[in-house]
């Protein structure tokens, strides 16, 4: 592999340990003022260690450095395949802004691990390590590009992320969730000016509390 980033390194030292229920998490939305935090989970298939990739996840990479069409691609892939597991979980607004935007993202990754069918042995995670994080696992910085498991598990939940903001745009379309998908750009701060928060949005964050100081 030299040369090349051999993005199962970090499966194939469990995989060669025995540990076939590797799961890989990661997480959308912990940045925007609106909108859900979304984590996902993956379980790739341990043949793939020597077979690679099908090829049709040719190219599968972290979710930030994929076009949306990519990600439309590599979701609708690695959700119709048997051998591939997954799950979502999701965290509204309001529950961030009762738990704080760190505690609402772990709960959203335990619940996404906790619903994969079978349960995951050992975690490969995005970033750090997490205390609250009730499986044993490894934290990979920018794990999403190193690792195959994490990049499949932040397709998904990026996805599941646009499209749920997607939604909230034809509720509440003034303000551009289609567009900025919830974050903090200068068109979002100025319809926030204009109109206040709606639902969906998050009253724990900066600017949102003094626009409601403002407001209100």
């Amino acid at each position: 592999m030299s040369g090349r980033i051999d993005r199962f390194e970090f499966e194939r030292v469990w995989w060669t340990r025995g540990v076939a229920r590797l799961a890989g998490v990661d997480e959308a939305g912990c940045g925007p003022l609106a909108g859900p935090v979304v984590a996902a989970a993956v379980m790739l298939p341990a043949a793939w260690m020597e077979e690679g990739l099908p090829r049709e996840l040719k190219g599968l990479n972290d979710s930030k450095q994929l076009t949306g069409n990519q990600r439309e691609a590599f979701f609708a892939v690695l959700t119709d395949r048997a051998d591939v597991r997954h799950a979502v979980a999701i965290v509204e607004s309001a529950i961030i802004d009762r738990l704080n935007i760190r505690r609402a993202t772990h709960r959203a990754m335990n619940e996404a691990l906790a619903r994969l069918d079978p349960s995951p042995d050992h975690v490969l995670v995005d970033g750090h390590r997490v205390k609250e994080l009730r499986f044993p696992h490894t934290a990979l910085v920018k794990g999403d590009a190193r690792s195959y498991s994490i990049a499949a598990a932040s397709v998904l939940a990026k996805v599941t992320r646009d499209r749920l903001m997607l939604e909230y745009d034809c509720q509440w379309p003034a303000y551009g969730f289609a567009r900025h998908k919830g974050y903090g750009t200068a068109a979002h701060l100025a319809a926030l000016a204009q109109h206040g928060p709606c639902p969906i949005h998050r009253r724990s964050f900066a600017p949102l509390k003094p626009v409601e100081g403002e407001l209100f």
